[in-house]
This record gives structure tokens, C-alpha cells and sequence, in this order.
């Protein structure tokens, strides 16, 4: 590659950095928070070598090792437990970050005719690209080091130097790969949207190849980037070759986005893009049409992903009575209802976590609102005979549909390959109901957005926060040992536990009214305000 192709970058590289020096801060602050908040965490809860070996039990089930992956459950000390409960969920995080960062600097401003402005100057062809590379490899360099240092000092026994460093190097490898991942993607697909949905695509795939992998055949999940994060077994075994692996498929990712820069012309990519109707037809003439036109492809990309991450839960349930079957300790430690099978305690956990990634895409959805105002295009529509109230609420009812669709989708998907895995399998009404208690939820979050759009738009992505709040105390509360007050912070918290718990009718209803209330004010917001340019 001659000077003259990456003239130039960097002074480019500068200029991003700049760009993006909070968002890089505040991604790198959050993940080290909660990387190093856990086994702060673990040091009080497990304490004992009894307590990790009663938690070690615990975690032997398929569900588990789908989730998280394995682990050496015989030498659970502290820091393996923070390795096997923590570094994959925490590197699907970083591999979430890089997506969002290069897509920002590559496709997007591609898309918004800045790189277009940036090659007039004397720059090289290839110097944008590599610009945003380079600072994407500073960020997981910084990334892997501030959290393999932090991890080091809180000076717990079992969580060497090593181990500390390479539990740090494996979060920033992975965010490494997805890195390289995006950039190519982003030459393939001609639009920024694409750009994100692919790589999530990507992103959503490994993990479920992973998960299916660990419990069939393990020796397969090496097919998977997130496979190598699990295979690194830090605190244990140290084995630093899967991160070496990161590295080299990260760069070989990255000079195969730099030959296809190379050859393709600018705001074009490689997959082809089907030519439109000459005229639209009936259906695309509002608002709302319009909306789902624009929004069609991740809304199909999503269905189809939440229903495959409910049935990869749903088909390790067959495993689990059989596990549990004799198992004191395990029997002691869930204690269910009567009438209630070991495995339909779990149901509640596993629903908490699909309702959260349900809640996804409907936020993107009404998101998009924002987004097409950012990009100058709300002006051409509130031009015409379409009123504020109109456009919103075009975005609202399908941000609406779009939850409803996602979260039964993935109650379907758990109960079917519940169904098909288990001698007994779970009643319909009980699973699909259980997962219709989280609606009302993930209305909550999407009027947030909604009022967020009409009062304070440029705050926007505190919503995203909110969810990841949720996640957090709600999935890792019962780990960390939350008080109850701090997991009813969240929308999610209020739901009942069905069918743990009876189905209460009143905290749904109360939850939509609190919906109800919050979309109606983020109406009121946007009808007042004025509409960026």
C-alpha cells in the first residue's frame, strides 16, 4: 500500500478521536464498572470454598453453559467464576461497541456525504477507513489494559497478573473481530442500517452457534468468535492462542474491507440493491407505511433472531430434570412451588432475558424517528399534509407491534423447543402468558423513548441505559444479592414471576398506565418543539 492511499490518516485518526472522545469514554468507564464491580461482588457472596462449590453446582446445568459458556467448575475459585459468569456476556458488550463505533465512522458518514467532503481534501482513498480502524484498535487496546490492570489491583488471591491480562486481552480481541467484522460488512451493504443489521446479525449468530455448540459438541464452538472468549479460561488454564487467533482474524478482516474500499465506488456497496417501483402503490403512501418500508429488513432480521435465541433456551430444557434428579443441593437451592417442575422455575430467568432483548428492537423502531430528523428528511414529510401527531404516531404503532411481535415470538420459540426436547412438555398458555406479563414493560420503554424524542432528544441514548440498567439488576441482582427496591427501579421489576408466582393483573395494568402517560407527554413534546435541520 503506496504513501499516497492513506495520506494523511493521522490526522484523520485526530479528528476522531476528538469526535468521539466521550462516547469512547463513556463505553470504556461502563465496561470496566461492571467488570470490576462483580468480583468485588463475588469476595462477600462467596467468600467460602463451600459457597463457590454449592454455586459451581449451580452452574452445571445446559442452561448455564448456554448462556455463559464452560468453565473448570472442579477449581471454581473467584476469579474463574468472574471468567465463566462474566467475560462472555461482557465481550458481546465490547464486539456491541465496536459495531457502533466503526459503522459511525465508516458506512454513516459514507452515507451523509462526509467522507465524499473528506476526499476533496488531499487525503488518501484508503485514509478514512484506516482513520477509524486505528482508532477503533487504540479503543480495544485501552480496553483490554485498563481492565486486565484493574482486575490485577483489587488484589484478590486468585486473580493473578496473567489471568487479570488475559481476561482483559480477551475483551478487547473480541471487540478486536467485530471491529474487523463491520468494517468488512460495511463495504458490502450500501447504508449504514445494513451495516448495523449484519453485524448484529453476525454478532447474534455466533453467540447462538456458540451456545448450541458448548452443549453438542464443543470442539465446534471454535467456529464461533465468541467460542475463542470462553476457550481462553482465564484464572485456569491461561490459554492465550484464542486471543492470537482474535488478532489475526481481525486483520485479515480488515485488509479484506481495505482491498473492497479499494475497488468499489464511493456510497456503493457489493450487495446488489433491488430497484424500486417507478410508482408506489397505496400501501407506501403515509407515514406509517412509509416507517415499516424503511425498518422492514431488521424488523424480519430480529424475528427471526428472537425466535431462535428462545428455541436454543428452550432445547436444553429437556436436560435439565434429569440433572436436577437427585441433585439434594440443587432441590434445596430452587425449592419450587408445588406443582411446579424444577425446570418450569427456571422459565421466569430465562423470560427475563428474552423480554430485555425483545425490548431492543422496538427502541430501535421508535428511535428511527430521531434518526430521520437528524438526517434532515422529517422536513419533507411534515411539509405535506401530515401532522406531528400523525408522523409520531406512526412510529409509536409500529415501535408497539414491533414489541408485541418480538417478545412471541420468542415465547414461541422457548416453548416449542421445550416442547420437543421434554417428555412433559410445558403448556402453551402458561409459557406465551408468562411472556405476554413483560409487554406492558416494554411499553414503558418504548413511551421513554417517545417522550425523550419530544422533550430531550439529544439524550436519547440514556433509554438504551435504562435497558442495560435492567439487564443488569435483573439478571445479576438475585448474583449480586440486590434489594428488591433497586430491581422495581426498572419496569421489568414489577412483572410477576409466572408461573413461580401468581399472575397479578394490577402491576401489568398500572404499567401501561404509566405507558400511557409517558407516551402521551412525548407527544405533547414533539408537537411543541421545533424539528432540526
Amino acid at each position: 500500500m503506496n504513501e499516497s492511499v492513506t495520506a494523511n490518516t493521522s490526522r484523520l485518526s485526530l479528528f476522531m478521536f476528538r469526535l468521539d472522545r466521550i462516547r469512547i469514554f463513556l463505553w470504556l468507564t461502563g465496561l470496566n464498572f461492571f467488570t470490576l464491580i462483580v468480583p468485588i461482588s463475588f469476595v462477600s457472596l462467596y467468600s467460602s470454598e463451600q459457597e463457590r462449590a454449592a454455586m459451581a453446582e449451580t452452574m452445571q446445568n445446559p442452561a448455564m453453559t448456554a448462556m455463559v459458556g464452560p468453565a473448570d467448575l472442579s477449581n471454581y475459585t473467584l476469579g474463574v467464576m468472574t471468567s465463566h459468569q462474566m467475560l462472555l456476556m461482557t465481550a458481546a458488550v465490547a464486539g456491541l461497541m465496536s459495531i457502533l463505533l466503526v459503522t459511525r465512522h465508516t458506512r454513516a458518514d459514507e452515507e451523509e456525504g462526509r467522507v465524499e467532503l473528506i476526499r476533496s481534501l488531499p487525503v488518501g482513498r484508503l485514509a478514512y477507513l484506516n482513520a477509524a480502524l486505528f482508532v477503533i484498535s487504540c479503543v480495544c487496546v485501552i480496553l483490554a489494559i485498563i481492565n486486565g490492570a484493574g482486575l490485577y489491583m483489587l488484589g484478590i488471591e486468585s486473580m493473578q497478573l496473567e489471568g487479570s491480562l488475559l481476561y482483559g486481552a480477551a475483551l478487547g480481541g473480541t471487540a478486536l473481530v467485530f471491529a474487523g467484522i463491520t468494517a468488512f460488512f460495511s463495504q458490502l451493504s450500501d447504508n449504514a442500517r445494513g451495516t448495523v443489521g449484519l453485524s448484529i446479525g453476525f454478532l447474534l449468530a455466533a453467540y447462538l452457534f456458540r451456545a448450541v455448540t458448548d452443549i453438542s459438541n464443543e470442539s465446534l464452538s471454535w467456529l464461533s468468535p465468541l467460542g475463542w472468549v470462553t476457550k481462553t479460561e482465564a484464572y485456569g488454564a491461561n490459554n492465550w492462542w484464542p486471543v492470537v487467533l482474535m488478532v489475526i482474524f481481525a486483520f485479515v478482516m480488515f485488509a479484506a474491507a481495505n482491498y473492497l474500499h479499494a475497488i468499489r465506488d464511493l456510497e456503493s456497496g457489493f450487495l446488489p440493491a433491488r430497484s424500486g417501483r417507478t410508482h408506489a402503490g397505496s400501501f407506501l403512501q403515509s407515514p406509517f407505511a412509509l416507517a415499516f418500508r424503511l425498518q422492514r429488513t431488521g424488523f424480519i432480521a430480529w424475528a427471526i433472531g428472537l425466535f431462535v435465541i428462545g428455541a436454543s433456551y428452550g432445547s436444553v430444557l429437556g436436560d435439565m430434570e434429569s440433572f436436577f434428579e437427585g441433585n439434594e443441593l440443587m432441590e434445596q437451592m430452587l425449592q419450587p412451588e408445588a406443582g411446579l417442575t424444577l425446570t418450569e422455575t427456571f422459565i421466569p430467568m430465562l423470560l427475563i432475558v428474552l423480554s430485555l432483548l425483545a425490548a431492543i428492537p422496538p427502541v430501535m423502531s421508535m428511535n428511527k424517528l430521531r434518526g430521520e430528523e437528524k438526517k434532515g428528511r422529517l422536513d419533507h414529510m411534515l411539509g405535506r399534509a401530515v401532522s406531528r401527531n400523525k408522523l409520531m404516531g406512526s412510529y409509536f404503532t409500529l415501535a408497539v407491534v414491533n414489541g408485541f411481535v418480538m417478545l412471541m415470538l420468542a415465547g414461541f420459540g422457548l416453548w416449542a423447543a421445550g416442547n420437543a426436547v421434554m417428555e412433559e412438555g410445558f403448556s402453551f398458555s402458561m409459557v406465551m402468558g408468562a411472556a405476554a406479563a413483560y409487554y406492558p414493560a416494554i411499553l414503558v420503554m418504548i413511551s421513554l423513548s417517545a417522550a425523550f424524542i419530544g422533550w430531550f432528544p439529544k439524550f436519547l441514548t440514556l433509554v438504551w441505559v435504562y435497558i442495560f440498567y435492567s439487564f443488569i439488576v435483573l439478571y445479576l441482582g438475585g448474583l449480586f444479592q440486590f434489594a428488591d427496591w433497586i430491581g422495581e427501579l426498572s419496569p421489568f421489576g414489577h412483572v410477576p414471576q409466572y408461573p413461580v408466582e401468581d399472575m397479578a393483573i394490577f402491576p401489568l395494568v398500572v404499567l401501561m398506565l404509566i405507558a400511557a402517560v409517558i407516551a402521551a407527554a412525548g407527544f405533547i413534546g414533539f408537537r411543541k418543539r421545533d424539528i432540526e435541520n
